[in-house]
């Protein structure tokens, strides 16, 4: 059980405060509702950019990390296409510099040319590296406009194209702090061992002033069902032809989400998973292979991926896949089976929460998704579910339909 209290400033902004004595440490965490899906179609991978730029300096602080580590603290950030999400370790003692830290700079970046320029250029030297000349480093920007027909999914978080940072305004940096990174369209999470009796004084003082704007709308962006079967071909300089098989799923809040996550786990985790038995060891059609769900807070996607043992081909892979899918879809996955991943889910969710910062950030994804106390029901959720509802879901998910295939050939593999 986490416990937690909960409140909101006159700004707007969300506090969650979680008391552990047990640690000297706090995690001070200030999650912003934006992602990937909030840019524009041709203007893409500004969220992922500011997650660089919040770093560069605000009107007080010249150099953020500086500052933090001068008071023995560290921080780190990740981008998704749903949040930005920043984070502060620091002693308890310190926990006023981490409050000004981020406060300062959800007052106001400083937005000089410089800044703006270096992390313009980090982010595109890491678009290069990861994405364009990284073996299998281009599979999602092929991947997500292959699945999504309208929503902003179809986009990576690193962004469509190099071109879109590369050509990227001032103004339209500016514009795009002045909309997302306001204390209404944030939440912060303070957890540890800070003081019970000053710390909501503390927060008013670092927090309470800044300026309140609305938090802004977002469009809903509705994803028409799958009706047909897709499939896209690309050769790459590659040690071994891939595939992505990408299925359209429910949403984070779903029910669905719980369904997949069990799901992904029997048959394509580790090595005594259903098609790690089936297709890598017995049939010895695939050097690997593994299943996971995207856990999108809109509609998701369930892939199985993997690379195609020398001298065998897709079609044989394609035809012996789908048979174990259709197998699943009378049995699911077994009873047995399926009481031994609730197991694993159950102590895997007990190690991570004893970690203060994963408990921290958590907190503010679930708020995020409508209500913090859900980090308390994750296990019953999964306790719940019967193999017959695996069964179901895989009669709907597992369709020809709404499937997405991307396959990744070698250059020589056709010579």
């Amino acid at each position: 059980m986490v416990d937690f209290d909960r409140y909101q400033l006159n700004n707007g902004l969300t506090i969650i405060l979680h008391h552990d004595s047990t640690t000297p440490m706090v995690v001070v965490n200030v999650l912003y509702d934006v992602g990937a899906r909030d840019e524009q179609d041709q203007k893409t991978g500004f969220a992922h950019l500011f997650e660089h730029l919040m770093f560069g300096g605000s009107i007080n602080i010249p150099e953020f990390d500086t500052e933090l580590q001068k008071a023995g603290g560290e921080s780190n950030a990740f981008t998704s296409n749903d949040l930005t999400n920043y984070y502060d370790i620091i002693p308890a003692q310190n926990i006023e510099t981490a409050l000004w830290l981020e406060s300062d700079r959800m007052l106001s970046l400083a937005f000089t040319e410089k800044s703006f320029e270096v992390q313009r250029n980090v982010v595109i030297e890491e678009f290069k590296q990861r994405y364009l000349n990284q073996p299998y480093g281009d599979v999602w920007l092929h991947l997500r406009p292959l699945a999504y027909e309208n929503h902003p999914y179809k986009w990576a978080t690193i962004g469509k194209d190099i071109s879109h940072i590369e050509n990227a305004k001032m103004e339209d940096v500016k514009s795009f702090f002045k909309t997302f990174y306001t204390p209404a369209n944030a939440i912060l999470c303070i957890s540890g061992n800070f003081n019970k009796h000053s710390i909501r004084g503390q927060v008013e003082n670092y927090f309470g002033d800044i300026p309140g704007n609305p938090k802004p709308n977002r469009p809903d962006f509705i994803e028409p069902q799958q009706e047909k079967y897709k499939s896209k071909d690309i050769y790459s300089d590659v040690p071994a032809g891939a595939f992505y098989y990408a299925f359209k799923m429910g949403s984070r809040k779903s029910k669905e989400y719980y369904f997949g996550d069990l799901m992904s786990d029997a048959i394509g985790k580790e090595n005594t998973s259903l098609l790690n038995i089936k297709l890598k060891k017995e049939l010895e059609l695939v050097s690997e292979i593994n299943a996971f769900i995207t856990g999108s807070i809109d509609c998701g996607l369930f892939i199985i991926s993997g690379k195609i043992t020398k001298g065998k081909g897709f079609e044989e892979l394609d035809k012996q896949l789908w048979k174990i899918l259709d197998e699943i879809k009378i049995s699911g996955v077994g009873d047995q089976k399926l009481n031994a991943l609730k197991n694993k889910i159950q102590t895997a969710k007990a190690f991570q929460e004893q970690g203060l910062l994963n408990r921290s950030i958590n907190l503010s994804y679930f708020e995020l998704l409508g209500d913090a106390e859900d980090i308390n029901k994750e296990n019953a959720r999964y306790k719940e579910i019967k193999n017959n509802d695996l069964s179901l879901f895989a009669k709907k998910l597992f369709v020809k339909s709404n499937c997405s295939l991307l396959k990744v050939h070698q250059y020589d593999s056709e010579k």
